[in-house]
């Protein structure tokens, strides 16, 4: 009985030991862009607008949620490896020194759904959970 309940448990550790940052956010795409996969790296790129293309070769229009909203925390150490904070100090050297502005921002992923499904070429994140179905989510692979 016991090894059993031994298995169980390790079973559901297993299950469980998914990454929370791969379970608190999805990225999106217009449901036209040729795209199903990207990587972190590419990802990183796109919303530091040192990339300008999507993998597909469109013109890359990422949005980013608000600074202060949970799933851009999640989204900045999970994609960019730094805090929310950190991306906007980066964002602030880059208006400064007269180079680039940062990616519009959406109040809610309501908001962030609506303007990725309207713009051909847009990326953006929302939150796990959120209604999909007219958007394409991407894999987001290593």
């Amino acid at each position: 009985m016991n090894r059993i309940l031994y298995t169980l448990l390790a079973l559901v550790a297993l299950v469980g030991a998914q990454p929370v940052e791969a379970q608190e956010f999805v990225v999106v795409v217009n449901a036209s862009s040729g795209v199903t996969e990207i990587t972190a790296s590419e990802l990183s790129k796109i919303f530091q607008k040192k990339a300008s293309k999507l993998p597909d070769g469109a013109a890359a229009k990422p949005v980013d949620q608000s600074k202060d909203a949970a799933v851009r925390e999640a989204f900045s150490k999970a994609v960019h490896g730094r805090s929310a904070s950190q991306i906007e100090a980066y964002w602030q050297q880059q208006i400064f020194a007269g180079k680039d502005v940062p990616p519009d921002q959406k109040a809610s992923d309501a908001e962030v759904l609506s303007y990725v499904q309207s713009t051909p070429g847009a990326i953006g994140y929302v939150s796990a959970g959120a209604a999909t179905s007219a958007v394409k989510v991407l894999r987001v692979a290593g």
